[in-house]
């Protein structure tokens, strides 16, 4: 396989793969294409400082006393000006919705932890844990599935 990379600021931004078959390889290539917006950071806020936080540095956003936070890898909380729902359109793929007001990276996922009652916890690398509602665990599994 041969990979080719033309920098060139005047021409429009253009990916072109040319492959014998589709393959998980391909499919891959093709979300992480459609999936890039061209910024791979957002603004994050603390009582003193504003950072800009790369979304793979990102555990989790969510909405705790209804404003949005996300999740570092050092379980550090930073505020987001954004709603959810506006992130969740801005997000690479790899950010899952597992209940009504958390976003996952599913990059940062340690483990699903399940209690006796049947409810599901999303362990995340950084020790953060948040709980896992059946509607969307049930996508998650068809999601993994696939892979």
């Amino acid at each position: 396989m041969k990979f080719k990379l033309i920098i060139d600021e005047e021409k429009d931004e253009e990916v072109v793969a040319t492959v014998h078959n589709r393959s998980p390889l391909t499919d891959q290539i093709e979300q992480l294409v459609l999936a890039y917006s061209g910024a791979d950071r957002i603004a994050a806020y603390t009582e003193d400082e504003v950072k800009m936080l790369l979304f793979s540095d990102i555990e989790c956003i969510t909405v705790l006393e209804g404003r949005t936070y996300a999740i570092d890898a050092h379980n550090k909380r930073y505020r987001l000006k954004h709603r959810l729902y506006e992130l969740e359109k801005r997000l690479p793929s790899s950010f899952i919705r597992i209940n009504k007001s958390t976003l996952a990276n599913e990059n940062r996922l340690e483990q699903f932890r399940a209690s006796f009652s049947g409810a599901v916890d999303a362990v995340f690398k950084c020790g953060y844990t948040e709980y896992v509602s059946r509607r969307c665990f049930a996508e998650i599994k068809r999601r993994f599935d696939k892979k």
